[in-house]
């Protein structure tokens, strides 16, 4: 949609029999590919995503867009109607229109615009100045220490997005990470600029009638966005998202929905983009070191109350021995080329991080549930690093048609139960790396990191 013409902002006296502050009117003039009602649906969206909620009729709202005309269009559209019904007894709207288009005629009064804007009761609505405009900008100025900063930019940025998620679309609550970089004779970025190239794209986003923008897809058009509007040489977002998939539980068959977090990261720098999409999952792992102490340890207890030592092992062996265990967190994040990246799907993501854990967890468990999980985890006892290994062999083996130059990064946070530390391990690399390591069973000179993958750094030089 190409905006060509925005009116002057009237203040408006809140109709009769409605409480709340005046409104504030504009009209403004655009060209778009959409037909009528894929407009209306976009418009409606565009209110929802700056908050209103459906309220009773005339009250006070943050937003509300009406369409007035459509060019060489007269026709009711089922839950509208073009050229607007009420327009002719709506001030609110004449005057702002017949600023920017007072020869237009309003097919239902035979009037142009200008016209019935003169003859409407235009008292108490009042052209307001568009903005206080300010000649400072103190974020070009120089600053006194010439030095440049690498990442500057806002975080924690909360807006709801729409998202393809598995070729389903899905609204998400997220949480924005935007920063760029910064020279060192300019004093500073344009914060609220990260905003508006949030709005901007999140709209675009809506716009879109054929399908919602996968995570990696949006990060991207917002990184390449900052470098040029904060005339930055490079520029980095990050978006979580919280997402939520249909689980059994898997002796009860419970029905339920697990929670999960979707990532996307995407670099900018000159026209090229890099981007990453990953998943955060919670699951729980049993402590090996712990087992194999209690195992020792009831072994002797056995042999000291009669029992022969293979009678013993077999005993040990037949039943899950104790150990502490604890819930973990893990993460994967998946670098691809773009043409590959419809192949990445969160739900394969999600199995691949669940699956290198001791076990599963779930919101609802019951009691053969319960049982089930922690059999499950205390057979299948693994350390943090056991995890983090798990998830990359996952990742190639899940994408073994994937080429040499995909990146994949892996990390496990243990949340210890006997400890006051939690534990973590991280491992990175392109498939090629890993694959070579694999084959070579000696530690690679040079692994790939994320950082290095997306661009944000030279990779270091090796001999």
């Amino acid at each position: 949609m190409k905006i060509e013409t925005v009116s002057s902002f009237y203040e408006t006296p809140p109709a009769a029999g409605v409480s709340g502050p005046a409104f504030l009117n504009a009209a403004l003039k655009a060209t778009t590919t959409l037909d009528p009602v894929g407009l209306e649906r976009f418009v409606r969206d565009v209110e929802t995503a700056v908050g209103r909620q459906h309220s009773r009729h005339l009250a006070a709202r943050p937003i509300d867009v009406d369409i007035l005309f459509i060019e060489g269009v007269a026709r009711d559209f089922g839950r509208f109607e073009v050229p607007h019904p009420y327009l002719a007894k709506r001030p609110f709207n004449l005057v702002p229109l017949a600023e920017i288009a007072p020869e237009l005629i309003d097919p239902r009064t035979g009037k142009t615009v200008g016209e019935l804007a003169k003859s409407a009761g235009t008292e108490g609505i009042v052209r307001k100045t568009r903005s206080l405009h300010f000649d400072a900008n103190r974020q070009e100025e120089e600053p006194e220490i010439r030095l440049s900063i690498d990442r500057a930019g806002v975080s924690s940025v909360k807006r709801v997005v729409r998202l393809d998620l598995d070729g389903k679309e899905t609204v998400f609550n997220g949480e924005f990470a935007m920063v760029a970089d910064l020279a060192p004779g300019k004093a500073g970025v344009h914060m609220s600029r990260f905003a508006e190239l949030l709005e901007e794209a999140l709209l675009d986003v809506l716009a879109d009638e054929q399908h919602a923008g996968r995570i990696e897809e949006v990060v991207g058009r917002i990184a390449r966005e900052i470098v040029a509007s904060q005339k930055a040489l490079r520029a980095d977002v990050r978006l979580r998202a919280d997402f939520g998939l249909e689980r059994w539980t898997p002796v009860s068959g419970k029905r339920g929905e697990e929670t999960y977090t979707l990532v996307g990261i995407a670099h900018a720098e000159g026209d090229t983009v890099r981007r990453a999409i990953g998943v955060e999952a919670e699951g729980m792992t049993a402590c090996p070191c712990a087992q194999l102490m209690v195992r020792e340890h009831s072994l002797r207890e056995l042999r000291s109350a009669g029992f022969s030592e293979e009678d013993a092992n077999r005993a040990l062996d037949a039943l899950p021995v104790a150990t502490h265990n604890q819930r973990g967190r893990g993460t994967i994040l998946l670098g691809v080329e773009a043409g590959r990246a419809s192949d990445v799907r969160a739900e394969d993501l999600v199995e691949i991080v669940e699956n290198a854990m001791s076990s599963e967890t779930y919101d609802l468990l019951k009691r053969p549930d319960e049982f089930f999980i922690v059999n499950k985890a205390h057979h299948n006892p693994k350390f943090v690093e056991d995890v983090v290994r798990g998830i990359l062999a996952g990742a190639l083996d899940l994408y073994a048609d994937f080429p040499d130059t995909t990146f994949v990064s892996a990390s496990q946070t243990n949340y210890e139960s006997i400890h006051k530390h939690d534990a973590y391990a991280e491992a990175f690399g392109t498939f090629g790396e890993l694959r070579a390591e694999l084959r070579s069973g000696t530690s690679a000179a040079h692994k790939t990191d994320l950082a290095a993958w997306l661009g944000t750094r030279p990779s270091p030089i090796v001999a």
